[in-house]
């Protein structure tokens, strides 16, 4: 084999080396950019889990917090109408990924309690008075706050009679701590009697006449 052979072959090898050099530095080259940007995506990863634990932690607190403050308030206000030491919980849980709320009512006996669901407790109308004590409760601790009248229809419909005096200075108590106007349509003598003003409404032919209600006080004023 001719010498000038041999270079040529040995100069179109170094030319292929030089060129699988340059395309295996461009690989290396590539390989760093996307490790980069591999590292970078983990980065972000973690950090964003990070985040949704954070929130997590967050929505648990104020989940546990207004779990804890509307068993407070349903809790007063069940000690304040029927003037006893039930106590209402709220039990949280999951399903399905949502968060489940279950309402109960706790009863004390002296050697034994019963905890029982509002709806299915007896007697005093009890589930009268966790529904009014709720809707106050999710009012008052909506944020941002909700303003305007509280509207009740036919409050405590099913309470004992011997417990609607006391639901009736409830309510007078939660609008005067709150500041908040209750309106409320009612066919109880006394939820009539304790409202600042009041309005009877009947109906005759098919027409509604609205007329002020003048209960004893304002008619000893006369």
């Amino acid at each position: 084999m001719r010498i000038q052979e041999l270079e040529d072959r040995l100069q179109i090898f170094s030319k292929t080396v030089d060129q699988e050099e340059a395309r295996r530095d461009l690989i290396l080259e590539n390989l760093k950019k996307q490790h980069a940007a591999l590292e970078a995506v983990e980065s972000k990863e973690k950090l964003l889990n990070g985040v949704v634990i954070l929130l997590q932690k967050a929505a648990d607190y104020s989940r546990n917090q207004a779990k804890h403050q509307i068993e407070d308030i349903v809790t007063q206000s069940i000690a304040y109408i029927m003037q006893n030491s039930s106590k209402f919980t709220v039990d949280l849980s999951e399903k399905r990924g949502l968060p489940i709320a279950e309402f109960f009512v706790e009863s004390d006996y002296g050697d034994y309690s019963v905890k029982t669901k509002p709806e299915q407790s007896r007697g005093g109308g009890v589930v009268d008075i966790v529904s009014l004590a709720l809707r106050i409760a999710f009012l008052e601790n909506h944020r941002p706050k909700i303003e305007g009248p509280l509207f009740l229809d036919e409050p405590g419909k099913h309470i004992s009679n011997d417990y609607i005096f006391n639901m009736g200075e409830f309510l007078k108590e939660c609008s005067r701590l709150f500041h908040r106007q209750i309106i409320m349509v009612t066919h109880d003598d006394y939820l009539t009697n304790i409202c600042d003003k009041s309005f009877r409404v009947e109906i005759r032919n098919g027409e509604s006449t609205v007329s002020p209600v003048i209960n004893d006080e304002d008619e000893s004023l006369r």
